[in-house]
């Protein structure tokens, strides 16, 4: 099941960024809007590099919803809300492949499952009393299933000669957020 070992071998890369975006401060509060703002950021090159390389590649398997799963217009708006200027001008690797572009979706699927957590901690603390957490909320109570779904999408579609290019494809998803 390549979802299980996509958990297995990007491990290092998923602590690196949490401790790169300061996720332990989430839970004890000490979270500070200018620390959201860097997230959002480093989400949002996630998302605007890679949504529609991933679109490109995997159009072809309408189980994915992948129209459902966009998450470019919710990030902008939840930085714009913020007055959050992007330069757009980063350098990311590009997605190669079929195995890649799912590997990638696997962590920005991740990150929406995360961020899930992320908004319900913050919506705790009184700095974030007033924030819409449109792209850490966007699937809302869908996002367990969802998650559920593109797991089991993943583990049959991707085959064990693919395993390596998926793992490259989340690797370099994850260079994003770090």
């Amino acid at each position: 099941m390549i979802s299980l070992i996509l958990k297995e071998e990007t491990k290092q890369e998923h602590d690196k960024t949490e401790e790169s975006l300061q996720s332990k401060k989430i839970f004890d509060r000490s979270y500070t809007l200018e620390d959201y703002k860097n997230l959002l950021i480093h989400n949002y090159f996630l998302i605007s590099k890679y949504e529609p390389q991933v679109n490109k590649f995997l159009h072809k398997y309408p189980e994915l919803k992948l129209d459902v799963r966009r998450k470019i217009i919710a990030i902008t708006k939840d930085l714009q809300n913020l007055k959050v200027d992007i330069d757009n001008d980063f350098i990311a690797n590009n997605l190669d492949n079929e195995a890649e572009a799912f590997g990638a979706l696997y962590v920005m699927e991740g990150s929406t499952l995360g961020g899930n957590v992320i908004a319900k901690q913050l919506r705790k603390n009184p700095e974030f009393e007033n924030i819409e957490f449109n792209y850490f909320g966007v699937y809302g109570e869908n996002t367990g299933p969802y998650w559920q779904e593109f797991k089991s999408i993943i583990d049959e579609k991707i085959t064990e000669e693919q395993y390596k290019d998926c793992v490259a494809g989340a690797k370099k998803a994850y260079q994003l957020l770090a």
